[in-house]
């Protein structure tokens, strides 16, 4: 008796962070370990939001205090962080 498999990944794809340049007005330019380079407006969401903690990060000097750590884009140890499929599509919220 025999028994094929097939494997079909449908998983989502991984993606790092290798480095985050500021541009100013809470932008930052992406580049992710594949070579793809996202530019991400992050001022609506900052300018949204009603949390004084996330509010914080509307000061430009806090905005660009950020991390790379592991692939991972965050502020003040996770105190902001984003999902990086948001991130990779250009976009958050």
């Amino acid at each position: 008796m025999s028994i094929t498999v097939e494997e079909t990944w449908t998983g989502t794809e991984v993606f790092a962070i290798t480095e985050a340049k500021p541009l100013g007005e809470h932008r930052l330019r992406l580049t992710f370990d594949d070579g793809v380079v996202k530019v991400v407006d992050f001022g609506p969401f900052l300018r949204a939001s009603r949390n004084p903690s996330v509010r914080a990060y509307l000061e430009q000097g806090k905005f660009e205090d950020f991390t790379i750590e592991d692939g991972f884009l965050h502020w003040h140890d996770f105190n902001l962080v984003f999902p990086m499929a948001d991130l990779r599509a250009g976009l958050v919220s």
